[in-house]
């Protein structure tokens, strides 16, 4: 029985990452690049496949071929080791997320972890080291800005972040995401909780700090993935290119590969815990049981609706990007500190004010 489950987990780890993640970061970037060139009112990327599609491929090739140049004057052992460590925790976090109910009678989740919100900021906290590591690593004056610049940033943001799911902890009471979904599949999304006891008075009147608690945690989702309009560790009309400016071939390509990999599965977690996960809407398809074994393909449409639910975020990133200017960096210091982590802190409370009073 127990090589069964390690077979099983192994198939499901090789699945998900190398076959899902990966391909999905490669099309994010094709993306970025589309999308980006029509709201410039430019081609973008059109010439290596249809409309393309292969030039995520192409760019792979060119970072394997590149020449792997190491500077003189580095410290090689942690400049080495750098990549690696802002590329790992992006995967591993992935290993909590239910991107399906069931296929064959196997969950679609790596390891179904009865602390799932805890173990993906516990884990994905780990990449600043990675970032720190590489500024400081590269003995250069604009990386090791850019490694003090986000690791002040991400942790002021983790705060805001962390603080923002305490309410649907309070709300749901749960803290594994298989069952967060299932309770969102038969009570309504958090934030489209037009069906079952999301039709109640309780219901209605939760939706408000569950609102806030959405915009809080997409906008630190967007601090702690470097991502536009808070890139200010990587800002290149200021630091070239920030912390992995002394970076070539695959050690950029790694940076390259963890900033979108923790995008994607940033996105994966705002879906599980605010869209329902692999739900669908109104309840449809819905099992009664997290242990209920569905029809093949019912799974296939669960999976399906994750991943699309996780593309359409992943636009909104993108688009957000090439539409809002960078903040200066006391501005987005000043967000985190002064204005995002109050409202995280009053929201809790006035979470738990609304539940005592719906008691």
């Amino acid at each position: 029985m127990d090589w069964q489950i390690i077979i099983a987990a192994s198939i499901k780890v090789v699945v998900f990452v190398f076959l899902v993640t990966l391909p999905l970061v490669a099309m994010s970037v094709w993306a970025e690049r589309r999308v980006s060139a029509a709201i410039q009112d430019r081609v973008g990327p059109n010439r290596v496949g249809p409309a393309g599609l292969l030039q995520a491929v192409a760019d792979g090739i060119k970072f394997l071929l590149k020449e792997d140049f190491t500077p003189n004057h580095v410290r090689k052992g942690y400049f080495w080791l750098a990549p690696a460590l802002v590329m790992v925790p992006a995967l591993m976090t992935s290993a909590v997320l239910p991107f399906g109910s069931s296929l064959f009678g196997e969950k679609m989740v790596i390891a179904d972890l009865d602390v799932g919100p805890l173990f993906v900021f516990a884990v994905a906290s780990l990449s600043v080291y990675g970032i720190v590591l590489a500024g400081w690593a590269s003995n250069s004056k604009y990386p090791f800005l850019g490694g003090v610049r986000s690791t002040s940033q991400m942790i002021s943001y983790e705060i805001s972040l962390g603080l923002s799911v305490v309410p649907l902890i309070m709300i749901y009471g749960e803290l594994n995401l298989s069952s967060i979904v299932l309770y969102q599949a038969q009570n309504g999304w958090a934030l489209l909780p037009l069906w079952g006891d999301g039709l109640s008075l309780k219901g209605f009147l939760l939706f408000i700090p569950i609102l806030i608690s959405f915009v809080v945690f997409m906008t630190s989702m967007f601090a702690e993935t470097n991502r536009l309009p808070f890139d200010l560790p990587e800002c290149e009309t200021e630091l070239v290119a920030g912390y992995h400016t002394e970076y070539s071939s695959m050690k950029f390509a790694l940076f390259f590969l963890g900033e979108y990999a923790a995008m994607i599965i940033g996105s994966g977690l705002a879906v599980t815990l605010f869209l329902g996960g692999w739900s669908l809407p109104f309840g449809w398809l819905t099992p009664e049981s997290a242990d209920a074994v569905v029809p093949w393909w019912h799974g296939l449409i669960h999976i399906g609706t994750f991943f699309a639910k996780v593309i359409l975020l992943i636009l909104f990133f993108i688009v957000i990007r090439w539409t809002l200017p960078r903040f200066r960096y006391d501005q987005l210091m000043r967000l985190g500190w002064v204005f995002f982590f109050e409202i995280a802190l009053f929201n809790v409370v006035l979470t738990a004010l609304l539940m005592w009073w719906l008691a």
